[in-house]
């Protein structure tokens, strides 16, 4: 009689995360972010040769392949939908990271660099940006991952790249951000909270320099009629949501939560919010977009 042979384990299908966005906003700085986590990755690679990218490092046991993709003109967009139909039908599904930023930001970011953008062509520079924003709208609406960098430092930007692909996980990663509405609305966001109907500690003299961080601070906003019965419709929420947006293939969702300037009760807030989804194994990262700006 024969003893059975083990059957070798099937590998995990080939993760693939392709990198794109507005000039300036931000698309090295992620590839990079992803290389620290582990990522093979490919930077500046031609649209039509995507497809065959993938097959040449699944042969060869890349399980992660991130691409930076830069795309240009109406024939670099007509080879990246090729190549996107390509691996959809092979059964693989990459997911869109789109990178963008201001006007104001990417100005100031070119020219710190003293480079000129890939389609200014020698004229005027909000013009290039106009026409690459309009050449990448249709790009942007069909990305998986929208990450708005106008307003975040470097790090910042890393800390989101980790938080969406540090680790595979079968459940919804949630990226709590908080921001001051005096500084606008973070255009990145999946859902977009209010807590101004709290009141606000600015008022109470010896909380006024402190932030949400704080022990005194977080208990003075979380004692506020309706602060926890709040947090608890925001977790029922998105208890309710997560099974739809694994169904439709999204992994993360972005979860923004304002207040007058982003310093006491937001931040309290998306703390205590972190802390309980915590407690039950959540992936959790939280981001504090405007504290210390204020």
């Amino acid at each position: 009689m024969t003893s059975p042979v083990d059957t070798p384990a099937s590998p995990a299908p080939q993760r693939v995360v392709v990198i794109t966005g507005m000039s300036g906003a931000g698309r090295r700085t992620t590839a990079h972010a992803m290389e620290d986590l582990g990522w093979y990755v490919v930077d500046n690679l031609p649209p039509a040769m995507l497809s065959e990218l993938v097959s040449e490092t699944s042969v060869n046991g890349v399980d992660r392949l991130a691409v930076v993709l830069d795309v240009r003109t109406r024939g670099m967009f007509e080879n990246l939908d090729a190549a996107l139909r390509q691996l959809h039908s092979r059964g693989v599904e990459p997911q869109m990271v789109y990178l963008e930023a201001s006007d104001e930001a990417i100005v100031k970011r070119q020219e710190s660099s003293r480079r000129p953008l890939p389609l200014q062509h020698g004229g005027h520079l909000l013009d290039a940006i106009a026409r690459e924003r309009r050449m990448l709208s249709g790009v942007r609406a069909a990305a998986d991952l929208v990450i708005d960098t106008t307003s975040i430092t470097t790090r910042q930007l890393a800390q989101r790249i980790d938080s969406a692909f540090a680790e595979v996980n079968d459940q919804l990663t949630i990226q709590l951000m908080t921001f001051g509405f005096k500084r606008g609305v973070p255009i990145d966001a999946d859902l977009v909270f209010d807590v101004r109907f709290l009141p606000n500690p600015y008022w109470v003299p010896e909380l006024r320099p402190k932030t949400g961080l704080s022990p005194d601070v977080s208990s003075y906003v979380l004692a506020q009629s309706g602060a926890r019965e709040f947090i608890d419709r925001v977790d029922e929420l998105l208890a309710g949501m997560e099974p739809g947006y694994l169904r439709e293939g999204k992994k993360q969702v972005t979860v923004a939560i304002g207040c007058t300037g982003g310093k006491h009760r937001s931040t309290a807030i998306a703390e205590e919010l972190a802390r309980r989804l915590r407690s039950r194994g959540r992936p959790v990262a939280v981001l504090h977009r405007d504290l210390g700006r204020e």
